[in-house]
């Protein structure tokens, strides 16, 4: 668990089926989470990145794909991984020119995050971006504090 500024922020992961109608659903749960974490300035650009990469499971994999959203702090940094069982359909990032009607979903990551990419494992494939949660330097001068007790 990482504790930064007092707050405990507990990784979570949901498993959904990766379906259009449950991008909105993943956004208000993102939404939520973030509010209690305290990261009320990430949550737009991390609503996006729930939004692409879970679209791009649902467009390169397909409907109905078993697929999980874990969500996480890597430091000071808000980390945003989606698992899925194909390991060939990679997300790529794509020059979309202005009259393309798909195509810029790694782009918008790209813009909002410090940093994506994709690890293989044996049986899935996990597709994860990191951003700046605007949260003090782990290394700061309350390192290890946590109001909940912990840290």
């Amino acid at each position: 668990m990482d504790c930064i500024a007092g707050i405990p922020r507990k990784p979570w992961s949901l498993p959904f089926t990766a379906e259009p109608q449950e991008v909105a659903a993943l956004r208000r749960i993102m939404r939520l989470h973030l509010g209690l974490w305290g990261l009320h300035g990430v949550i737009d650009a991390a609503q996006l990145c729930v939004s692409e990469l879970v679209s791009n499971v649902i467009t390169h994999v397909g409907p109905g794909t078993p697929a999980t959203l874990v969500v996480s702090m890597s430091g000071s940094r808000l980390r945003i991984e989606v698992h899925d069982s194909d390991t060939r359909a990679l997300p790529v990032l794509l020059d979309a020119g202005p009259d393309a009607e798909s195509g810029r979903g790694m782009a918008l990551v790209t813009a909002v995050t410090d940093r994506w990419g994709v690890q293989m494992r044996a049986d899935q494939k996990v597709t994860w971006c990191e951003l700046p949660a605007g949260l003090p330097s782990a290394e700061g001068p309350n390192r290890g504090w946590c109001a909940a007790g912990g840290g």
